[in-house]
């Protein structure tokens, strides 16, 4: 059990029978009273977000989520993963990743978190390397440094990449927010 002293951000805690993963967190004091917290929650399952009040005095019960790497095979109407040790597939939805989905690649080693024996999450490292099949020419004139264009990417997915970036380079993409980082060295 966890008091709310132990709360902190990426703490995990069940409520309700759901794992949930502090988001946010505001201690206060209440004069005599004692203090509150006031945190965010995400939902590890369902993704849905809410607020959550704790008194001084109230016991969490700490969320027994393990992690476990698996590796990518491939997409259709689901995304399908395998473990490494075991070779039993799973497949998720794809809405559960979001637009991170078109960020995996066949063969990419990612974490799945397990909640009860079951899995909730795939995790997907911060950063990853994704070669580009297609990049529009510059035009002349675009010379600014803030110029940007929309490259196609081998997974499929289309960012945004400053006007340098040719057909054929590996860049490196921030999975968070799929957005740009820099070439790949």
């Amino acid at each position: 059990m966890l008091s709310i002293t132990d709360l902190k951000k990426n703490t995990l805690i069940t409520l309700d029978g759901q794992p949930f993963k502090v988001i946010e967190y505001a201690q206060k004091q209440m004069g005599r009273g004692g203090s509150i917290v006031n945190t965010k929650l995400k939902n590890l399952i369902t993704g849905a977000v809410k607020n959550q009040t704790f008194q001084g005095n109230d016991k969490i019960e700490s969320a027994d989520v393990t992690n476990q790497k698996v590796q990518f095979l491939y997409a259709d109407s689901d995304l399908h993963f395998m473990d490494g040790e075991t070779y039993e597939q799973f497949a998720l939805s794809t809405e559960l990743l979001g637009d991170q989905a078109q960020l995996l690649k066949e063969g990419q080693e990612v974490t799945a978190q397990l909640y009860n024996g079951n899995v909730i999450n795939v995790e997907l490292p911060v950063k990853i390397n994704l070669k580009v099949t297609e990049s529009p020419d510059v035009v002349k004139g675009d010379t600014q440094s803030t110029v940007q264009k929309f490259v196609t990417l081998e997974t499929g997915a289309k960012i945004q990449a400053p006007i340098f970036v040719k057909q054929g380079d590996t860049l490196v993409i921030d999975t968070r927010d799929g957005k740009y980082v820099e070439r790949a060295k």
